[in-house]
């Protein structure tokens, strides 16, 4: 019998609630505030932390983790975790940053109608609702400082090189005119605009079209959103896949690499933002985000009208 993603959800976090300290990670599906958050800073937050888990439920909780990320992003994300290590080595080890210092949590019992869950920590924030046997995904962030470790001239480490470069070699394909559209502000923001707010809204101004590109720009654009889409498992990236709708492009900030600069697409029910937040472009974030969708709004409203599950 094929295990829907779901059931694989649904089996991952049973399995961790089912070890000896797993069951700290529970928490009631009904508690909106604790549940729509989202908090990528270093911050103090709810949930159960990896640095007191044994082997087995440590384990269990990378495996719910991974029920939520496509292969490349599971890699993205356990370098987000690698990074903190690195970054606490640059700042003299003054902080006390640490790779487990991330927690998860599950709201409701898995196998109930309607349950969730979320593992979070500095530069990384996954959230998924489940409702029968249908997954809702988003916010779903993941950020990286230094952004990129170099040696000899060459890259080592650079986790989010994908959707940067992208990104810059879609602005630099437009032409003069259309650049003109992308561009709608000369300064980056200090962070992505959606920042850690429980919903998300429509950005404006929004940009250019991909109706109004060039077809080798709406293949570029397409790729980038394809990137981004791709950090799901399959199935999830499909369901959200604008399929070259009502897409626009912005872009904030100078054009070239090395510098402050910040991009986001938008559609319907999808916010994708990207920034390189630091004036030597070594600090980005990205996120995807669902202005209809954000912390399962989408499914859960089908739920509580009785819509039966697809």
């Amino acid at each position: 019998m094929t295990v829907t993603l779901a059931g694989e959800m649904r089996n991952a976090a049973a399995a961790l609630l089912a070890t000896a300290e797993g069951a700290r990670a529970a928490a009631p599906f009904g508690d909106d505030t604790a549940r729509r958050w989202i908090e990528y800073r270093p911050r103090p937050r709810p949930g159960l932390s990896l640095a007191d888990l044994g082997v087995t439920a440590r384990k269990a909780a990378h495996r719910l983790l991974a029920t939520a990320l496509s292969p490349p992003a599971y890699a993205q994300a356990m370098t987000v975790l690698a990074l903190e290590e690195i970054l606490d080595r640059r700042e003299g080890w003054a902080r006390g940053r640490h790779s487990e210092d991330y927690r998860v949590i599950v709201f409701g019992s898995p196998g109930e109608d309607a349950w969730g869950w979320r593992f979070e920590g500095h530069h990384l924030s996954v959230s998924m609702t489940v409702a029968g046997d249908r997954v809702s995904p988003a916010p779903v962030f993941l950020g990286a400082n230094p952004a990129r470790v170099d040696t000899a001239g060459r890259t080592v480490l650079r986790p989010l090189a994908v959707e940067e470069d992208l990104g810059h070699e879609l602005l630099r394909s437009l032409p003069a005119a259309a650049r003109r559209r992308v561009v709608v502000a000369d300064e980056a923001p200090y962070d992505i605009r959606s920042a850690t707010g429980p919903v998300s809204t429509r950005l404006s101004p929004a940009g250019i079209a991909r109706a109004d590109l060039r077809p080798g720009e709406r293949a570029l654009l397409d790729q980038l959103v394809a990137v981004h889409l791709g950090r799901l498992p399959d199935e999830l990236a499909a369901a959200l896949d604008p399929a070259g709708g009502d897409v626009h492009f912005a872009w904030e900030g100078p054009p070239g690499p090395g510098t402050r600069h910040y991009y986001r697409i938008q559609a319907d029910d999808l916010l994708i933002e990207f920034d390189n937040t630091t004036d030597d472009g070594n600090h980005a974030h990205s996120v995807l985000r669902r202005p209809h969708g954000d912390f399962g709004g989408d499914i859960l409203a089908a739920h509580r009208a009785g819509v039966p599950h697809a």
